[in-house]
């Protein structure tokens, strides 16, 4: 028993620790966004102020390349929930020829390593005469996070009671009613979580959106430029908003899951 014991506080240090070195980085940047930085260094703690809050958008290029990142994160989740529910529907559903093969494409997706996506994409869109753009980010972003989504969403159709379908049908509900009043609301937890993953991996790409971006500028590529020069404080600020305006949706997220079941 002594050495059960032993080994169960052996593992609960060893999470904690393990916690600890991945929530090191994210709180180094929310400290360092109340740093009173006085030389163009922003490495070195020099004291406690508010005064960066208040100077956000001081910054025109750094507002822009927010601003980019946003547009792009929210438009390309909005596409790829749709596109994602619609297939995730398909496969966790229907039996049809060709199913295995699109099964295996989904999941090659996601094992796609992002310098191949990104390196394809370009091949594709300069061989095209696309210009690169904001539009050519978005497209970029719902194809790599897309497969997300219709996993999630698969994962929550293959669970379902198809008998509840059918005895909305039978209670004379159309189709659209049908997916409306009961399939939806059961799969909603999957595509929220598809949609939360999907605008987690688009507002903080780098890799891809290196590829196609042309003259648009995001919030990850103006930070790798900026590098050079000293990244400004700014940046932590943001950086710490983004980081707790998705954990406080996560939350809402698990207090309505909770809610439901």
């Amino acid at each position: 028993m002594r050495g059960i014991r032993t080994g169960d506080r052996l593992l609960h240090i060893w999470t904690w620790l393990v916690i600890v070195w991945l929530s090191s980085p994210i709180a180094v940047m929310i400290l360092f966004g109340f740093n009173d930085k006085q030389s163009k260094s922003n490495t070195t703690w020099q004291g406690f102020t508010l005064r960066w809050y208040k100077e956000l958008f001081d910054i025109a290029d750094l507002t822009t390349a927010l601003r980019n990142t946003l547009v792009v994160a929210v438009v390309s989740t909005a596409v790829t929930v749709v596109i994602g529910t619609m297939l995730g529907l398909a496969l966790g559903r229907h039996r049809f020829r060709g199913l295995g093969a699109t099964n295996f494409l989904v999941f090659a997706a996601i094992s796609t390593p992002e310098l191949v996506m990104g390196a394809s994409l370009l091949s594709l869109f300069v061989s095209g005469n696309v210009p690169r753009d904001s539009v050519t980010i978005i497209v970029a972003h719902v194809l790599f996070s897309l497969s997300f989504v219709v996993v999630t969403v698969r994962a929550r159709v293959v669970g379902l009671d198809p008998s509840l379908e059918e005895a909305a049908r039978d209670l004379g509900a159309t189709a659209w009613g049908t997916f409306r009043q009961v399939t939806l609301p059961s799969i909603m937890p999957g595509v929220a979580a598809g949609a939360m993953l999907s605008f987690a991996l688009s507002i903080d790409d780098y890799v891809v959106t290196s590829f196609v971006n042309g003259s648009t500028v995001t919030f990850p590529l103006w930070i790798v430029g900026a590098v050079k020069t000293g990244i400004p404080p700014q940046v932590n600020v943001m950086g710490t908003l983004i980081f707790g305006i998705g954990v406080l949706i996560a939350i809402g997220n698990a207090i309505a899951a909770r809610r439901r079941t």
